[in-house]
């Protein structure tokens, strides 16, 4: 039996992990962190659990994408799903005016044609593009094929925000269509068309929240690995992947045991990757192209437990940008004029429910912003850090107030986050939201494979492929394609 080691136990790599046992792997995946899950865990203040990273998911009703998916990963047991409001499931606040993203091209388009009446066509033509763009990639197709993505050249090559100025000329549907670039971290004249166009075709053919937080999909995926007689292994980190003149071999953990195994997979950020080999196998050019990779921006974000039974649930996403004339200039602030955006969600701890527990208040940041604390470890960056965070936590709560009313008066209590967060607990480079930026103008460039030049070494996660729930499965189908062929996989998942 082939024994493969996971570094990492983010979603794409208990992905990987699920799938690799399944057919007959020996898998043992090892997290540097005592809670596993990555992006996936939860954390617990004065007996409230809040999320941190997968705060709601699409195309998940039977006969959708992710279904599929979830059923192919036995999650559907185990993971409780509420679905969003069909007909505002996201909210798209632009200055003091308000639009509704609706489940359903038809409806969406019916949806935003109330605000644009001379625009319905040009709606159509925006979905149909989008419908084009996901039917070329075979894998959001379940098709087997030879060639697992396939993208226009135009698709890749051209930018959300070109894409939406040959779609209209209306300014203001522009800004709309764009209304939930934090799902992204979208930046003008980089983002890809086709990284919206997955992202929009996911959450509008259905979007619920997880039911009890993202930690159900981690506990779900390593309980089937142990199952299947994986290993699941918490404060394991790995420092370094030894090899010989031909492969990787075995990799060091921090406290000096070293593991053997045939194959390897790294769910870990290829910068931090590549940290880890001391190889000639990887040349000098790849190590550079690594390090000069474009990462998406971080962010700070407010992480809200209200007083019992006092703030109504609210079950749609609701985005707000403090710039009526441009909603790409949410990264473009200044300390007097934070924050230009953000993005707040209520967690859904029961299906149902009629009052919020806790929420989430996101807004971006810039890792420059906390570089003078890199190095400290959480809890003892000092009193001029807890200012830092206590001035940006009050500031986007006097926006969210200035938004939604009344909502200050029902918080309990308040913990927060910075970059330096993200960047100690998941390793993503500076606290990058959603890791490599990738970019219409350099898309060879920011490509990052699943293949490595070390023939057993192979990576996964949210930097292959794309992010997010969809993108990373999709991914580690990829990665685990490599191994067991990408057409077994989807084989599979068809016949379940």
């Amino acid at each position: 039996m082939n024994h493969i080691i996971i570094i990492g136990s983010g979603l794409g790599g208990l992905t990987c992990g699920y799938i690799l046992a399944k057919n007959g792997f020996r898998v043992t995946v090892l997290e540097k962190n005592s809670q596993l899950g990555g992006c996936l865990q939860t954390f617990v203040r004065r007996g409230v659990k809040f999320e941190t990273g997968m705060h709601y998911i699409g195309s998940v009703e039977e006969g959708q994408l992710l279904h599929y998916f979830f059923n192919y990963l036995s999650l559907l047991p185990n993971v409780k799903l509420y679905s969003l409001n069909k007909q505002a499931y996201d909210t798209i606040s632009i200055g003091s005016e308000r639009f509704f993203y609706a489940n359903g091209t038809e409806n969406f388009t019916e949806q935003l044609s109330q605000y644009f009446p001379n625009e319905r066509k040009n709606l159509q033509k925006y979905w149909q593009t989008i419908h084009e763009v996901t039917k070329s990639s075979p894998l959001h197709s379940l098709r087997t094929t030879d060639e697992p993505i396939i993208l226009n050249p135009n698709h890749v090559k051209q930018s959300y925000d070109a894409f939406l100025e040959s779609i209209t000329q209306n300014e203001l549907l522009r800004l709309v269509l764009a209304g939930n670039l934090p799902l992204y971290a979208g930046e003008r004249g980089k983002t890809p068309m086709y990284i919206s166009a997955f992202i929009n075709d996911f959450y509008n053919r259905s979007a619920y929240r997880i039911v009890g937080g993202s930690e159900t999909v981690a506990l779900s995926l390593i309980n089937s690995i142990r199952a299947m007689g994986g290993e699941v292994i918490p404060s394991a980190e790995v420092v370094k992947i030894n090899c010989n003149d031909k492969q990787a071999v075995s990799v060091s953990l921090r406290n000096g045991e070293q593991l053997h195994a045939d194959y390897f997979i790294s769910n870990t950020h290829p910068a931090r990757m590549v940290e880890m080999l001391e190889t000639d196998l990887i040349r000098k050019s790849y190590r550079d192209r690594i390090a000069s990779l474009n990462n998406t921006i971080s962010n700070f974000t407010v992480y809200i437990h209200f007083k019992k039974d006092s703030m109504p649930y609210l079950n749609s996403n609701f985005y707000h940008y403090n710039t009526p004339d441009d909603v790409w200039r949410g990264k473009d602030y200044s300390r007097e004029n934070y924050p230009n955006s953000f993005l707040y969600m209520h967690l859904c701890t029961t299906a149902g429910q009629q009052f919020a527990n806790t929420a989430v208040l996101i807004s971006y940041m810039d890792f420059n912003d906390v570089s003078k604390w890199v190095g400290t470890k959480v809890g003892r960056r000092g009193e001029e850090y807890v200012n830092f965070k206590k001035e940006k936590a009050e500031k986007l709560l006097a926006l969210l107030e200035k938004q939604l009313p009344g909502t200050l008066q029902n918080i309990e209590h308040y913990y927060t986050s910075t970059p330096l967060t993200y960047l100690d607990y998941t390793g993503t480079e500076r606290g990058s939201m959603y890791g490599v930026l990738r970019d219409c103008n350099e898309s060879i460039h920011a490509l990052v494979s699943q293949r490595t030049r070390i023939p057993n070494l192979f990576q996964t996660g949210q930097n292959v492929n794309s992010h997010g729930i969809l993108g990373v499965i999709i991914g580690a189908i990829l990665t685990s394609g490599e191994l067991i062929g990408v057409n077994t996989i989807v084989e599979q998942i068809k016949a379940i």
